[in-house]
């Protein structure tokens, strides 16, 4: 199926075209035929995602891959100081190999509900933005929410952000126009760690990349009360308890760096890409998101995926419609690079 692109319609008119109810219920005759295959494999995933037992488990086996290195790519790991006395940021920076020129440099923030996964979990999605434009991506082993809750991820965050300012000439980065991007939490991230450098001015960011974010912890929308699988409601709300327990706990407001939907200003923000599946929980805060953004002004390259679940394009990556939305988003990455860092 062809995407369905997201050109002149806002949140409420979108919604509009949708029946209205209390779940978002999915079958898999809804599911795009090239996904079907997954989709109760994909169900289980869900199941998994939602318990506190099975995360804390799936942490454990990703953490296997923690130091492992990609084939054809020059990897190194650093060890980065937090701002804020907690433990140093472990760090890894993935170049290509032999070049002699400065590239420009990315911030890739993994997904995981923040609560789960590491920057080796996300080996595929680094290796195709590498192959696509030669770049240097810097990825922070960022504290889950199961190790401690916000703003721990987000600090670590924007603390690899800082030092990639502060050492761009010894790594070979491009300085003062960085690219911040991630999937699913890694996009809720992303836009944080994005809105935060442009309240602030600490770092120019080029664009930013929030790819089916996890932004908006209200489940406010039609799409957060679904049983998709991968993620779901169930599984959105245990990664938002996690993540807001300290805030909730002292009942404190939710600060719109730690869900970015909340913002109610969007100017100055960078270019935009991102894409999100039309059966997954994320699918309206991001379509409200992509919604702001334009009406502020920023330039924003989306597409809404038909009959996609969350993550689609890597759990079912040789899925026609995978390729399809992997294809979008590194063209556009493309002609970002060559259009807000090269230019």
């Amino acid at each position: 199926m062809r995407p369905f692109l997201l050109e002149a319609y806002t949140l409420e008119e979108w919604l509009a075209t949708k029946k209205q109810g209390m779940l978002m219920k999915v079958t898999i005759d809804m599911v795009n035929e090239g996904l079907r295959p997954s989709y109760w494999s994909m169900k289980i995933m869900g199941f998994m995602l939602s318990h506190v037992w099975s995360v804390s488990l799936m942490n454990m086996l990703g953490k296997l891959k923690d130091g492992s290195d990609i084939d054809g790519l020059h990897c190194q790991e650093v060890y980065i100081p937090s701002r804020y006395g907690a433990p140093d940021i472990r760090t890894r920076i993935y170049k290509p190999l032999n070049t002699p020129e400065k590239l420009p440099a990315m911030l890739y923030l993994h997904g995981g509900g923040y609560m789960l996964a590491t920057p080796e979990n996300s080996e595929a999605n680094i290796k195709d933005f590498i192959r696509a434009q030669p770049s240097i991506i810097i990825a922070p082993d960022y504290r889950t929410a199961l190790e401690a809750p916000y703003p721990a991820a987000f600090d670590d965050c924007y603390d690899t952000l800082l030092w990639m300012k502060d050492h761009a000439d010894e790594q070979g980065m491009i300085p003062d126009k960085f690219i911040v991007g991630g999937h699913s939490a890694g996009g809720g991230l992303t836009a944080a760690v994005t809105l935060k450098a442009t309240d602030t001015c600490d770092v120019n960011i080029a664009f930013q990349m929030p790819i089916y974010p996890m932004i908006d912890d209200r489940a406010i929308n039609e799409s957060s009360t679904s049983n998709a699988p991968v993620w779901n409601s169930k599984s959105n709300a245990l990664g938002w308890r996690l993540y807001l327990k300290g805030i909730q706990q002292n009942a404190q407001d939710i600060p719109t760096y730690a869900a970015p939907a909340r913002a109610t200003d969007y100017s100055g923000l960078p270019p935009t890409i991102t894409f999100v599946g039309d059966l997954e929980p994320f699918r309206d805060e991001t379509i409200a998101y992509v919604d702001h953004l334009r009406q502020a002004g920023i330039p924003v390259e989306f597409e809404l995926y038909e009959g996609c679940f969350h993550a689609f394009e890597s759990v079912v990556s040789k899925a026609e419609i995978s390729k399809t939305a992997k294809d979008f988003l590194l063209t556009k990455y493309r002609e970002f690079v060559d259009k807000y860092v090269y230019e």
